[in-house]
């Protein structure tokens, strides 16, 4: 097979990681003959210094074109520390979300059995945790109206939804149920929030057209106790953007490290695939980043296309390299870490 793929690097730890993703990836295509041609783009910080804005025209012609985007951070202490800045690194990821129509975020949370005794949480609580959030990535309050008002003593962020939106984000959880254990669970806040009540009420009109799913509804203050009581109680969560946004990131501490955990955005004509860790600005060139989450992004990619032998072969040699200990210093324990580069190798040798 012949992949196009738009890779945007981003801001931070985002190039290194991407580096070693593009090299495991490229041992793939080798070992089981594809071809893929890498566009690279700018993106977040770097492209706002190089071009003025983080998201360009030339950016978005690149991955609109793609079969696929690979993505690595956005993000910059320079803006982080400006609240005035007029332009940041994130209305690039909000411009691209929009821009290529990425209404999905696909975020799985598993446990390694080599790693169970790293994570925060007692091993028996996170045994056999395989669980799915699909969150709603381009409404909702991020993208409502915002401002101030009475002289800037007073800021509004509104929260707007429609039904369509939830609905074309349901159906995509009710279908990834049936392929799973057929349990949906859908995360809002209806006993405060309309646009929760809009979510609740369409979600179980479409309760009749999907009989084999069970689906649960609980409010997002109940999930984030239990997703740290009983994470292995869930199975595919859905929800809008800002709980999802929060949800997300508590669960993924689940595995150990955020270094670990993958994603996907999803859209009708273009997917986009990243880790979840973000930019990690103070580890930038260190070269201590770890670049797992960024690979097993790129076999979730492997896989949307079918590919699912490569995506396993992928996902294999991260599990082995694991239980090898090859793993870089937010995994070491205390016995050797290994570098984002000599992971990478590591990886892409045993493919």
């Amino acid at each position: 097979m012949k992949l196009n793929i738009a890779l945007l690097a981003g801001d931070g730890i985002g190039p290194e990681v991407i580096d070693q993703a593009v090299k495991v990836s490229d041992a793939i295509a080798q070992k089981f003959g594809h071809e893929i041609t890498w566009k690279p783009a700018l993106t977040g910080a770097a492209a706002i210094d190089a071009v003025g804005e983080p998201y360009p025209d030339a950016t978005h012609e690149v991955c609109k074109n793609a079969d696929a985007v690979l993505f690595g951070a956005i993000g910059h202490p320079k803006y982080d520390n400006d609240p005035s800045a007029p332009v940041r690194p994130e209305q690039g990821l909000l411009k691209m979300r929009k821009a290529l129509g990425l209404f999905a975020n696909v975020r799985p949370t598993f446990t390694f059995p080599s790693l169970l005794d790293k994570s925060p949480l007692k091993r028996e609580r996170i045994e056999g945790t395989d669980l799915v959030f699909l969150r709603e990535l381009t409404g909702g309050i991020y993208f409502g109206e915002k401002g101030r008002r009475d002289n800037g003593d007073t800021a509004f962020d509104n929260c707007v939804y429609t039904r369509a939106e939830v609905q074309r984000l349901a159906k995509k959880g009710f279908e990834l149920a049936m392929t799973r254990s057929k349990k949906l669970c859908c995360v809002d806040k209806a006993n405060v929030l309309e646009t929760s009540r809009l979510w609740r009420e369409t979600v179980q009109a479409m309760e009749k057209d999907y009989p084999e799913v069970t689906v649960s509804y609980e409010f997002v203050d109940a999930v984030a106790m239990r997703l740290v009581q009983w994470p292995n109680s869930y199975d595919v969560l859905i929800t809008e953007n800002l709980f999802g946004d929060i949800l997300t990131d508590e669960a993924s501490v689940i595995s150990g490290s955020m270094g670990l955990m993958p994603s996907a955005s999803m859209g009708a004509e273009v997917s986009l695939f990243e880790p979840i860790h973000g930019s990690y600005p103070q580890a930038t060139g260190l070269n201590i980043a770890n670049p797992m989450a960024t690979v097993l992004s790129a076999a979730m990619m492997f896989e949307n296309f079918g590919l699912m032998e490569e995506g396993k072969a992928m996902r294999d040699a991260v599990n082995k390299a694991l239980e090898a200990g090859v793993v870089t210093e937010d995994l070491a324990d205390g016995g050797k870490a290994y570098g984002t580069k000599e992971v990478g190798d590591w990886l892409a040798a045993n493919i």
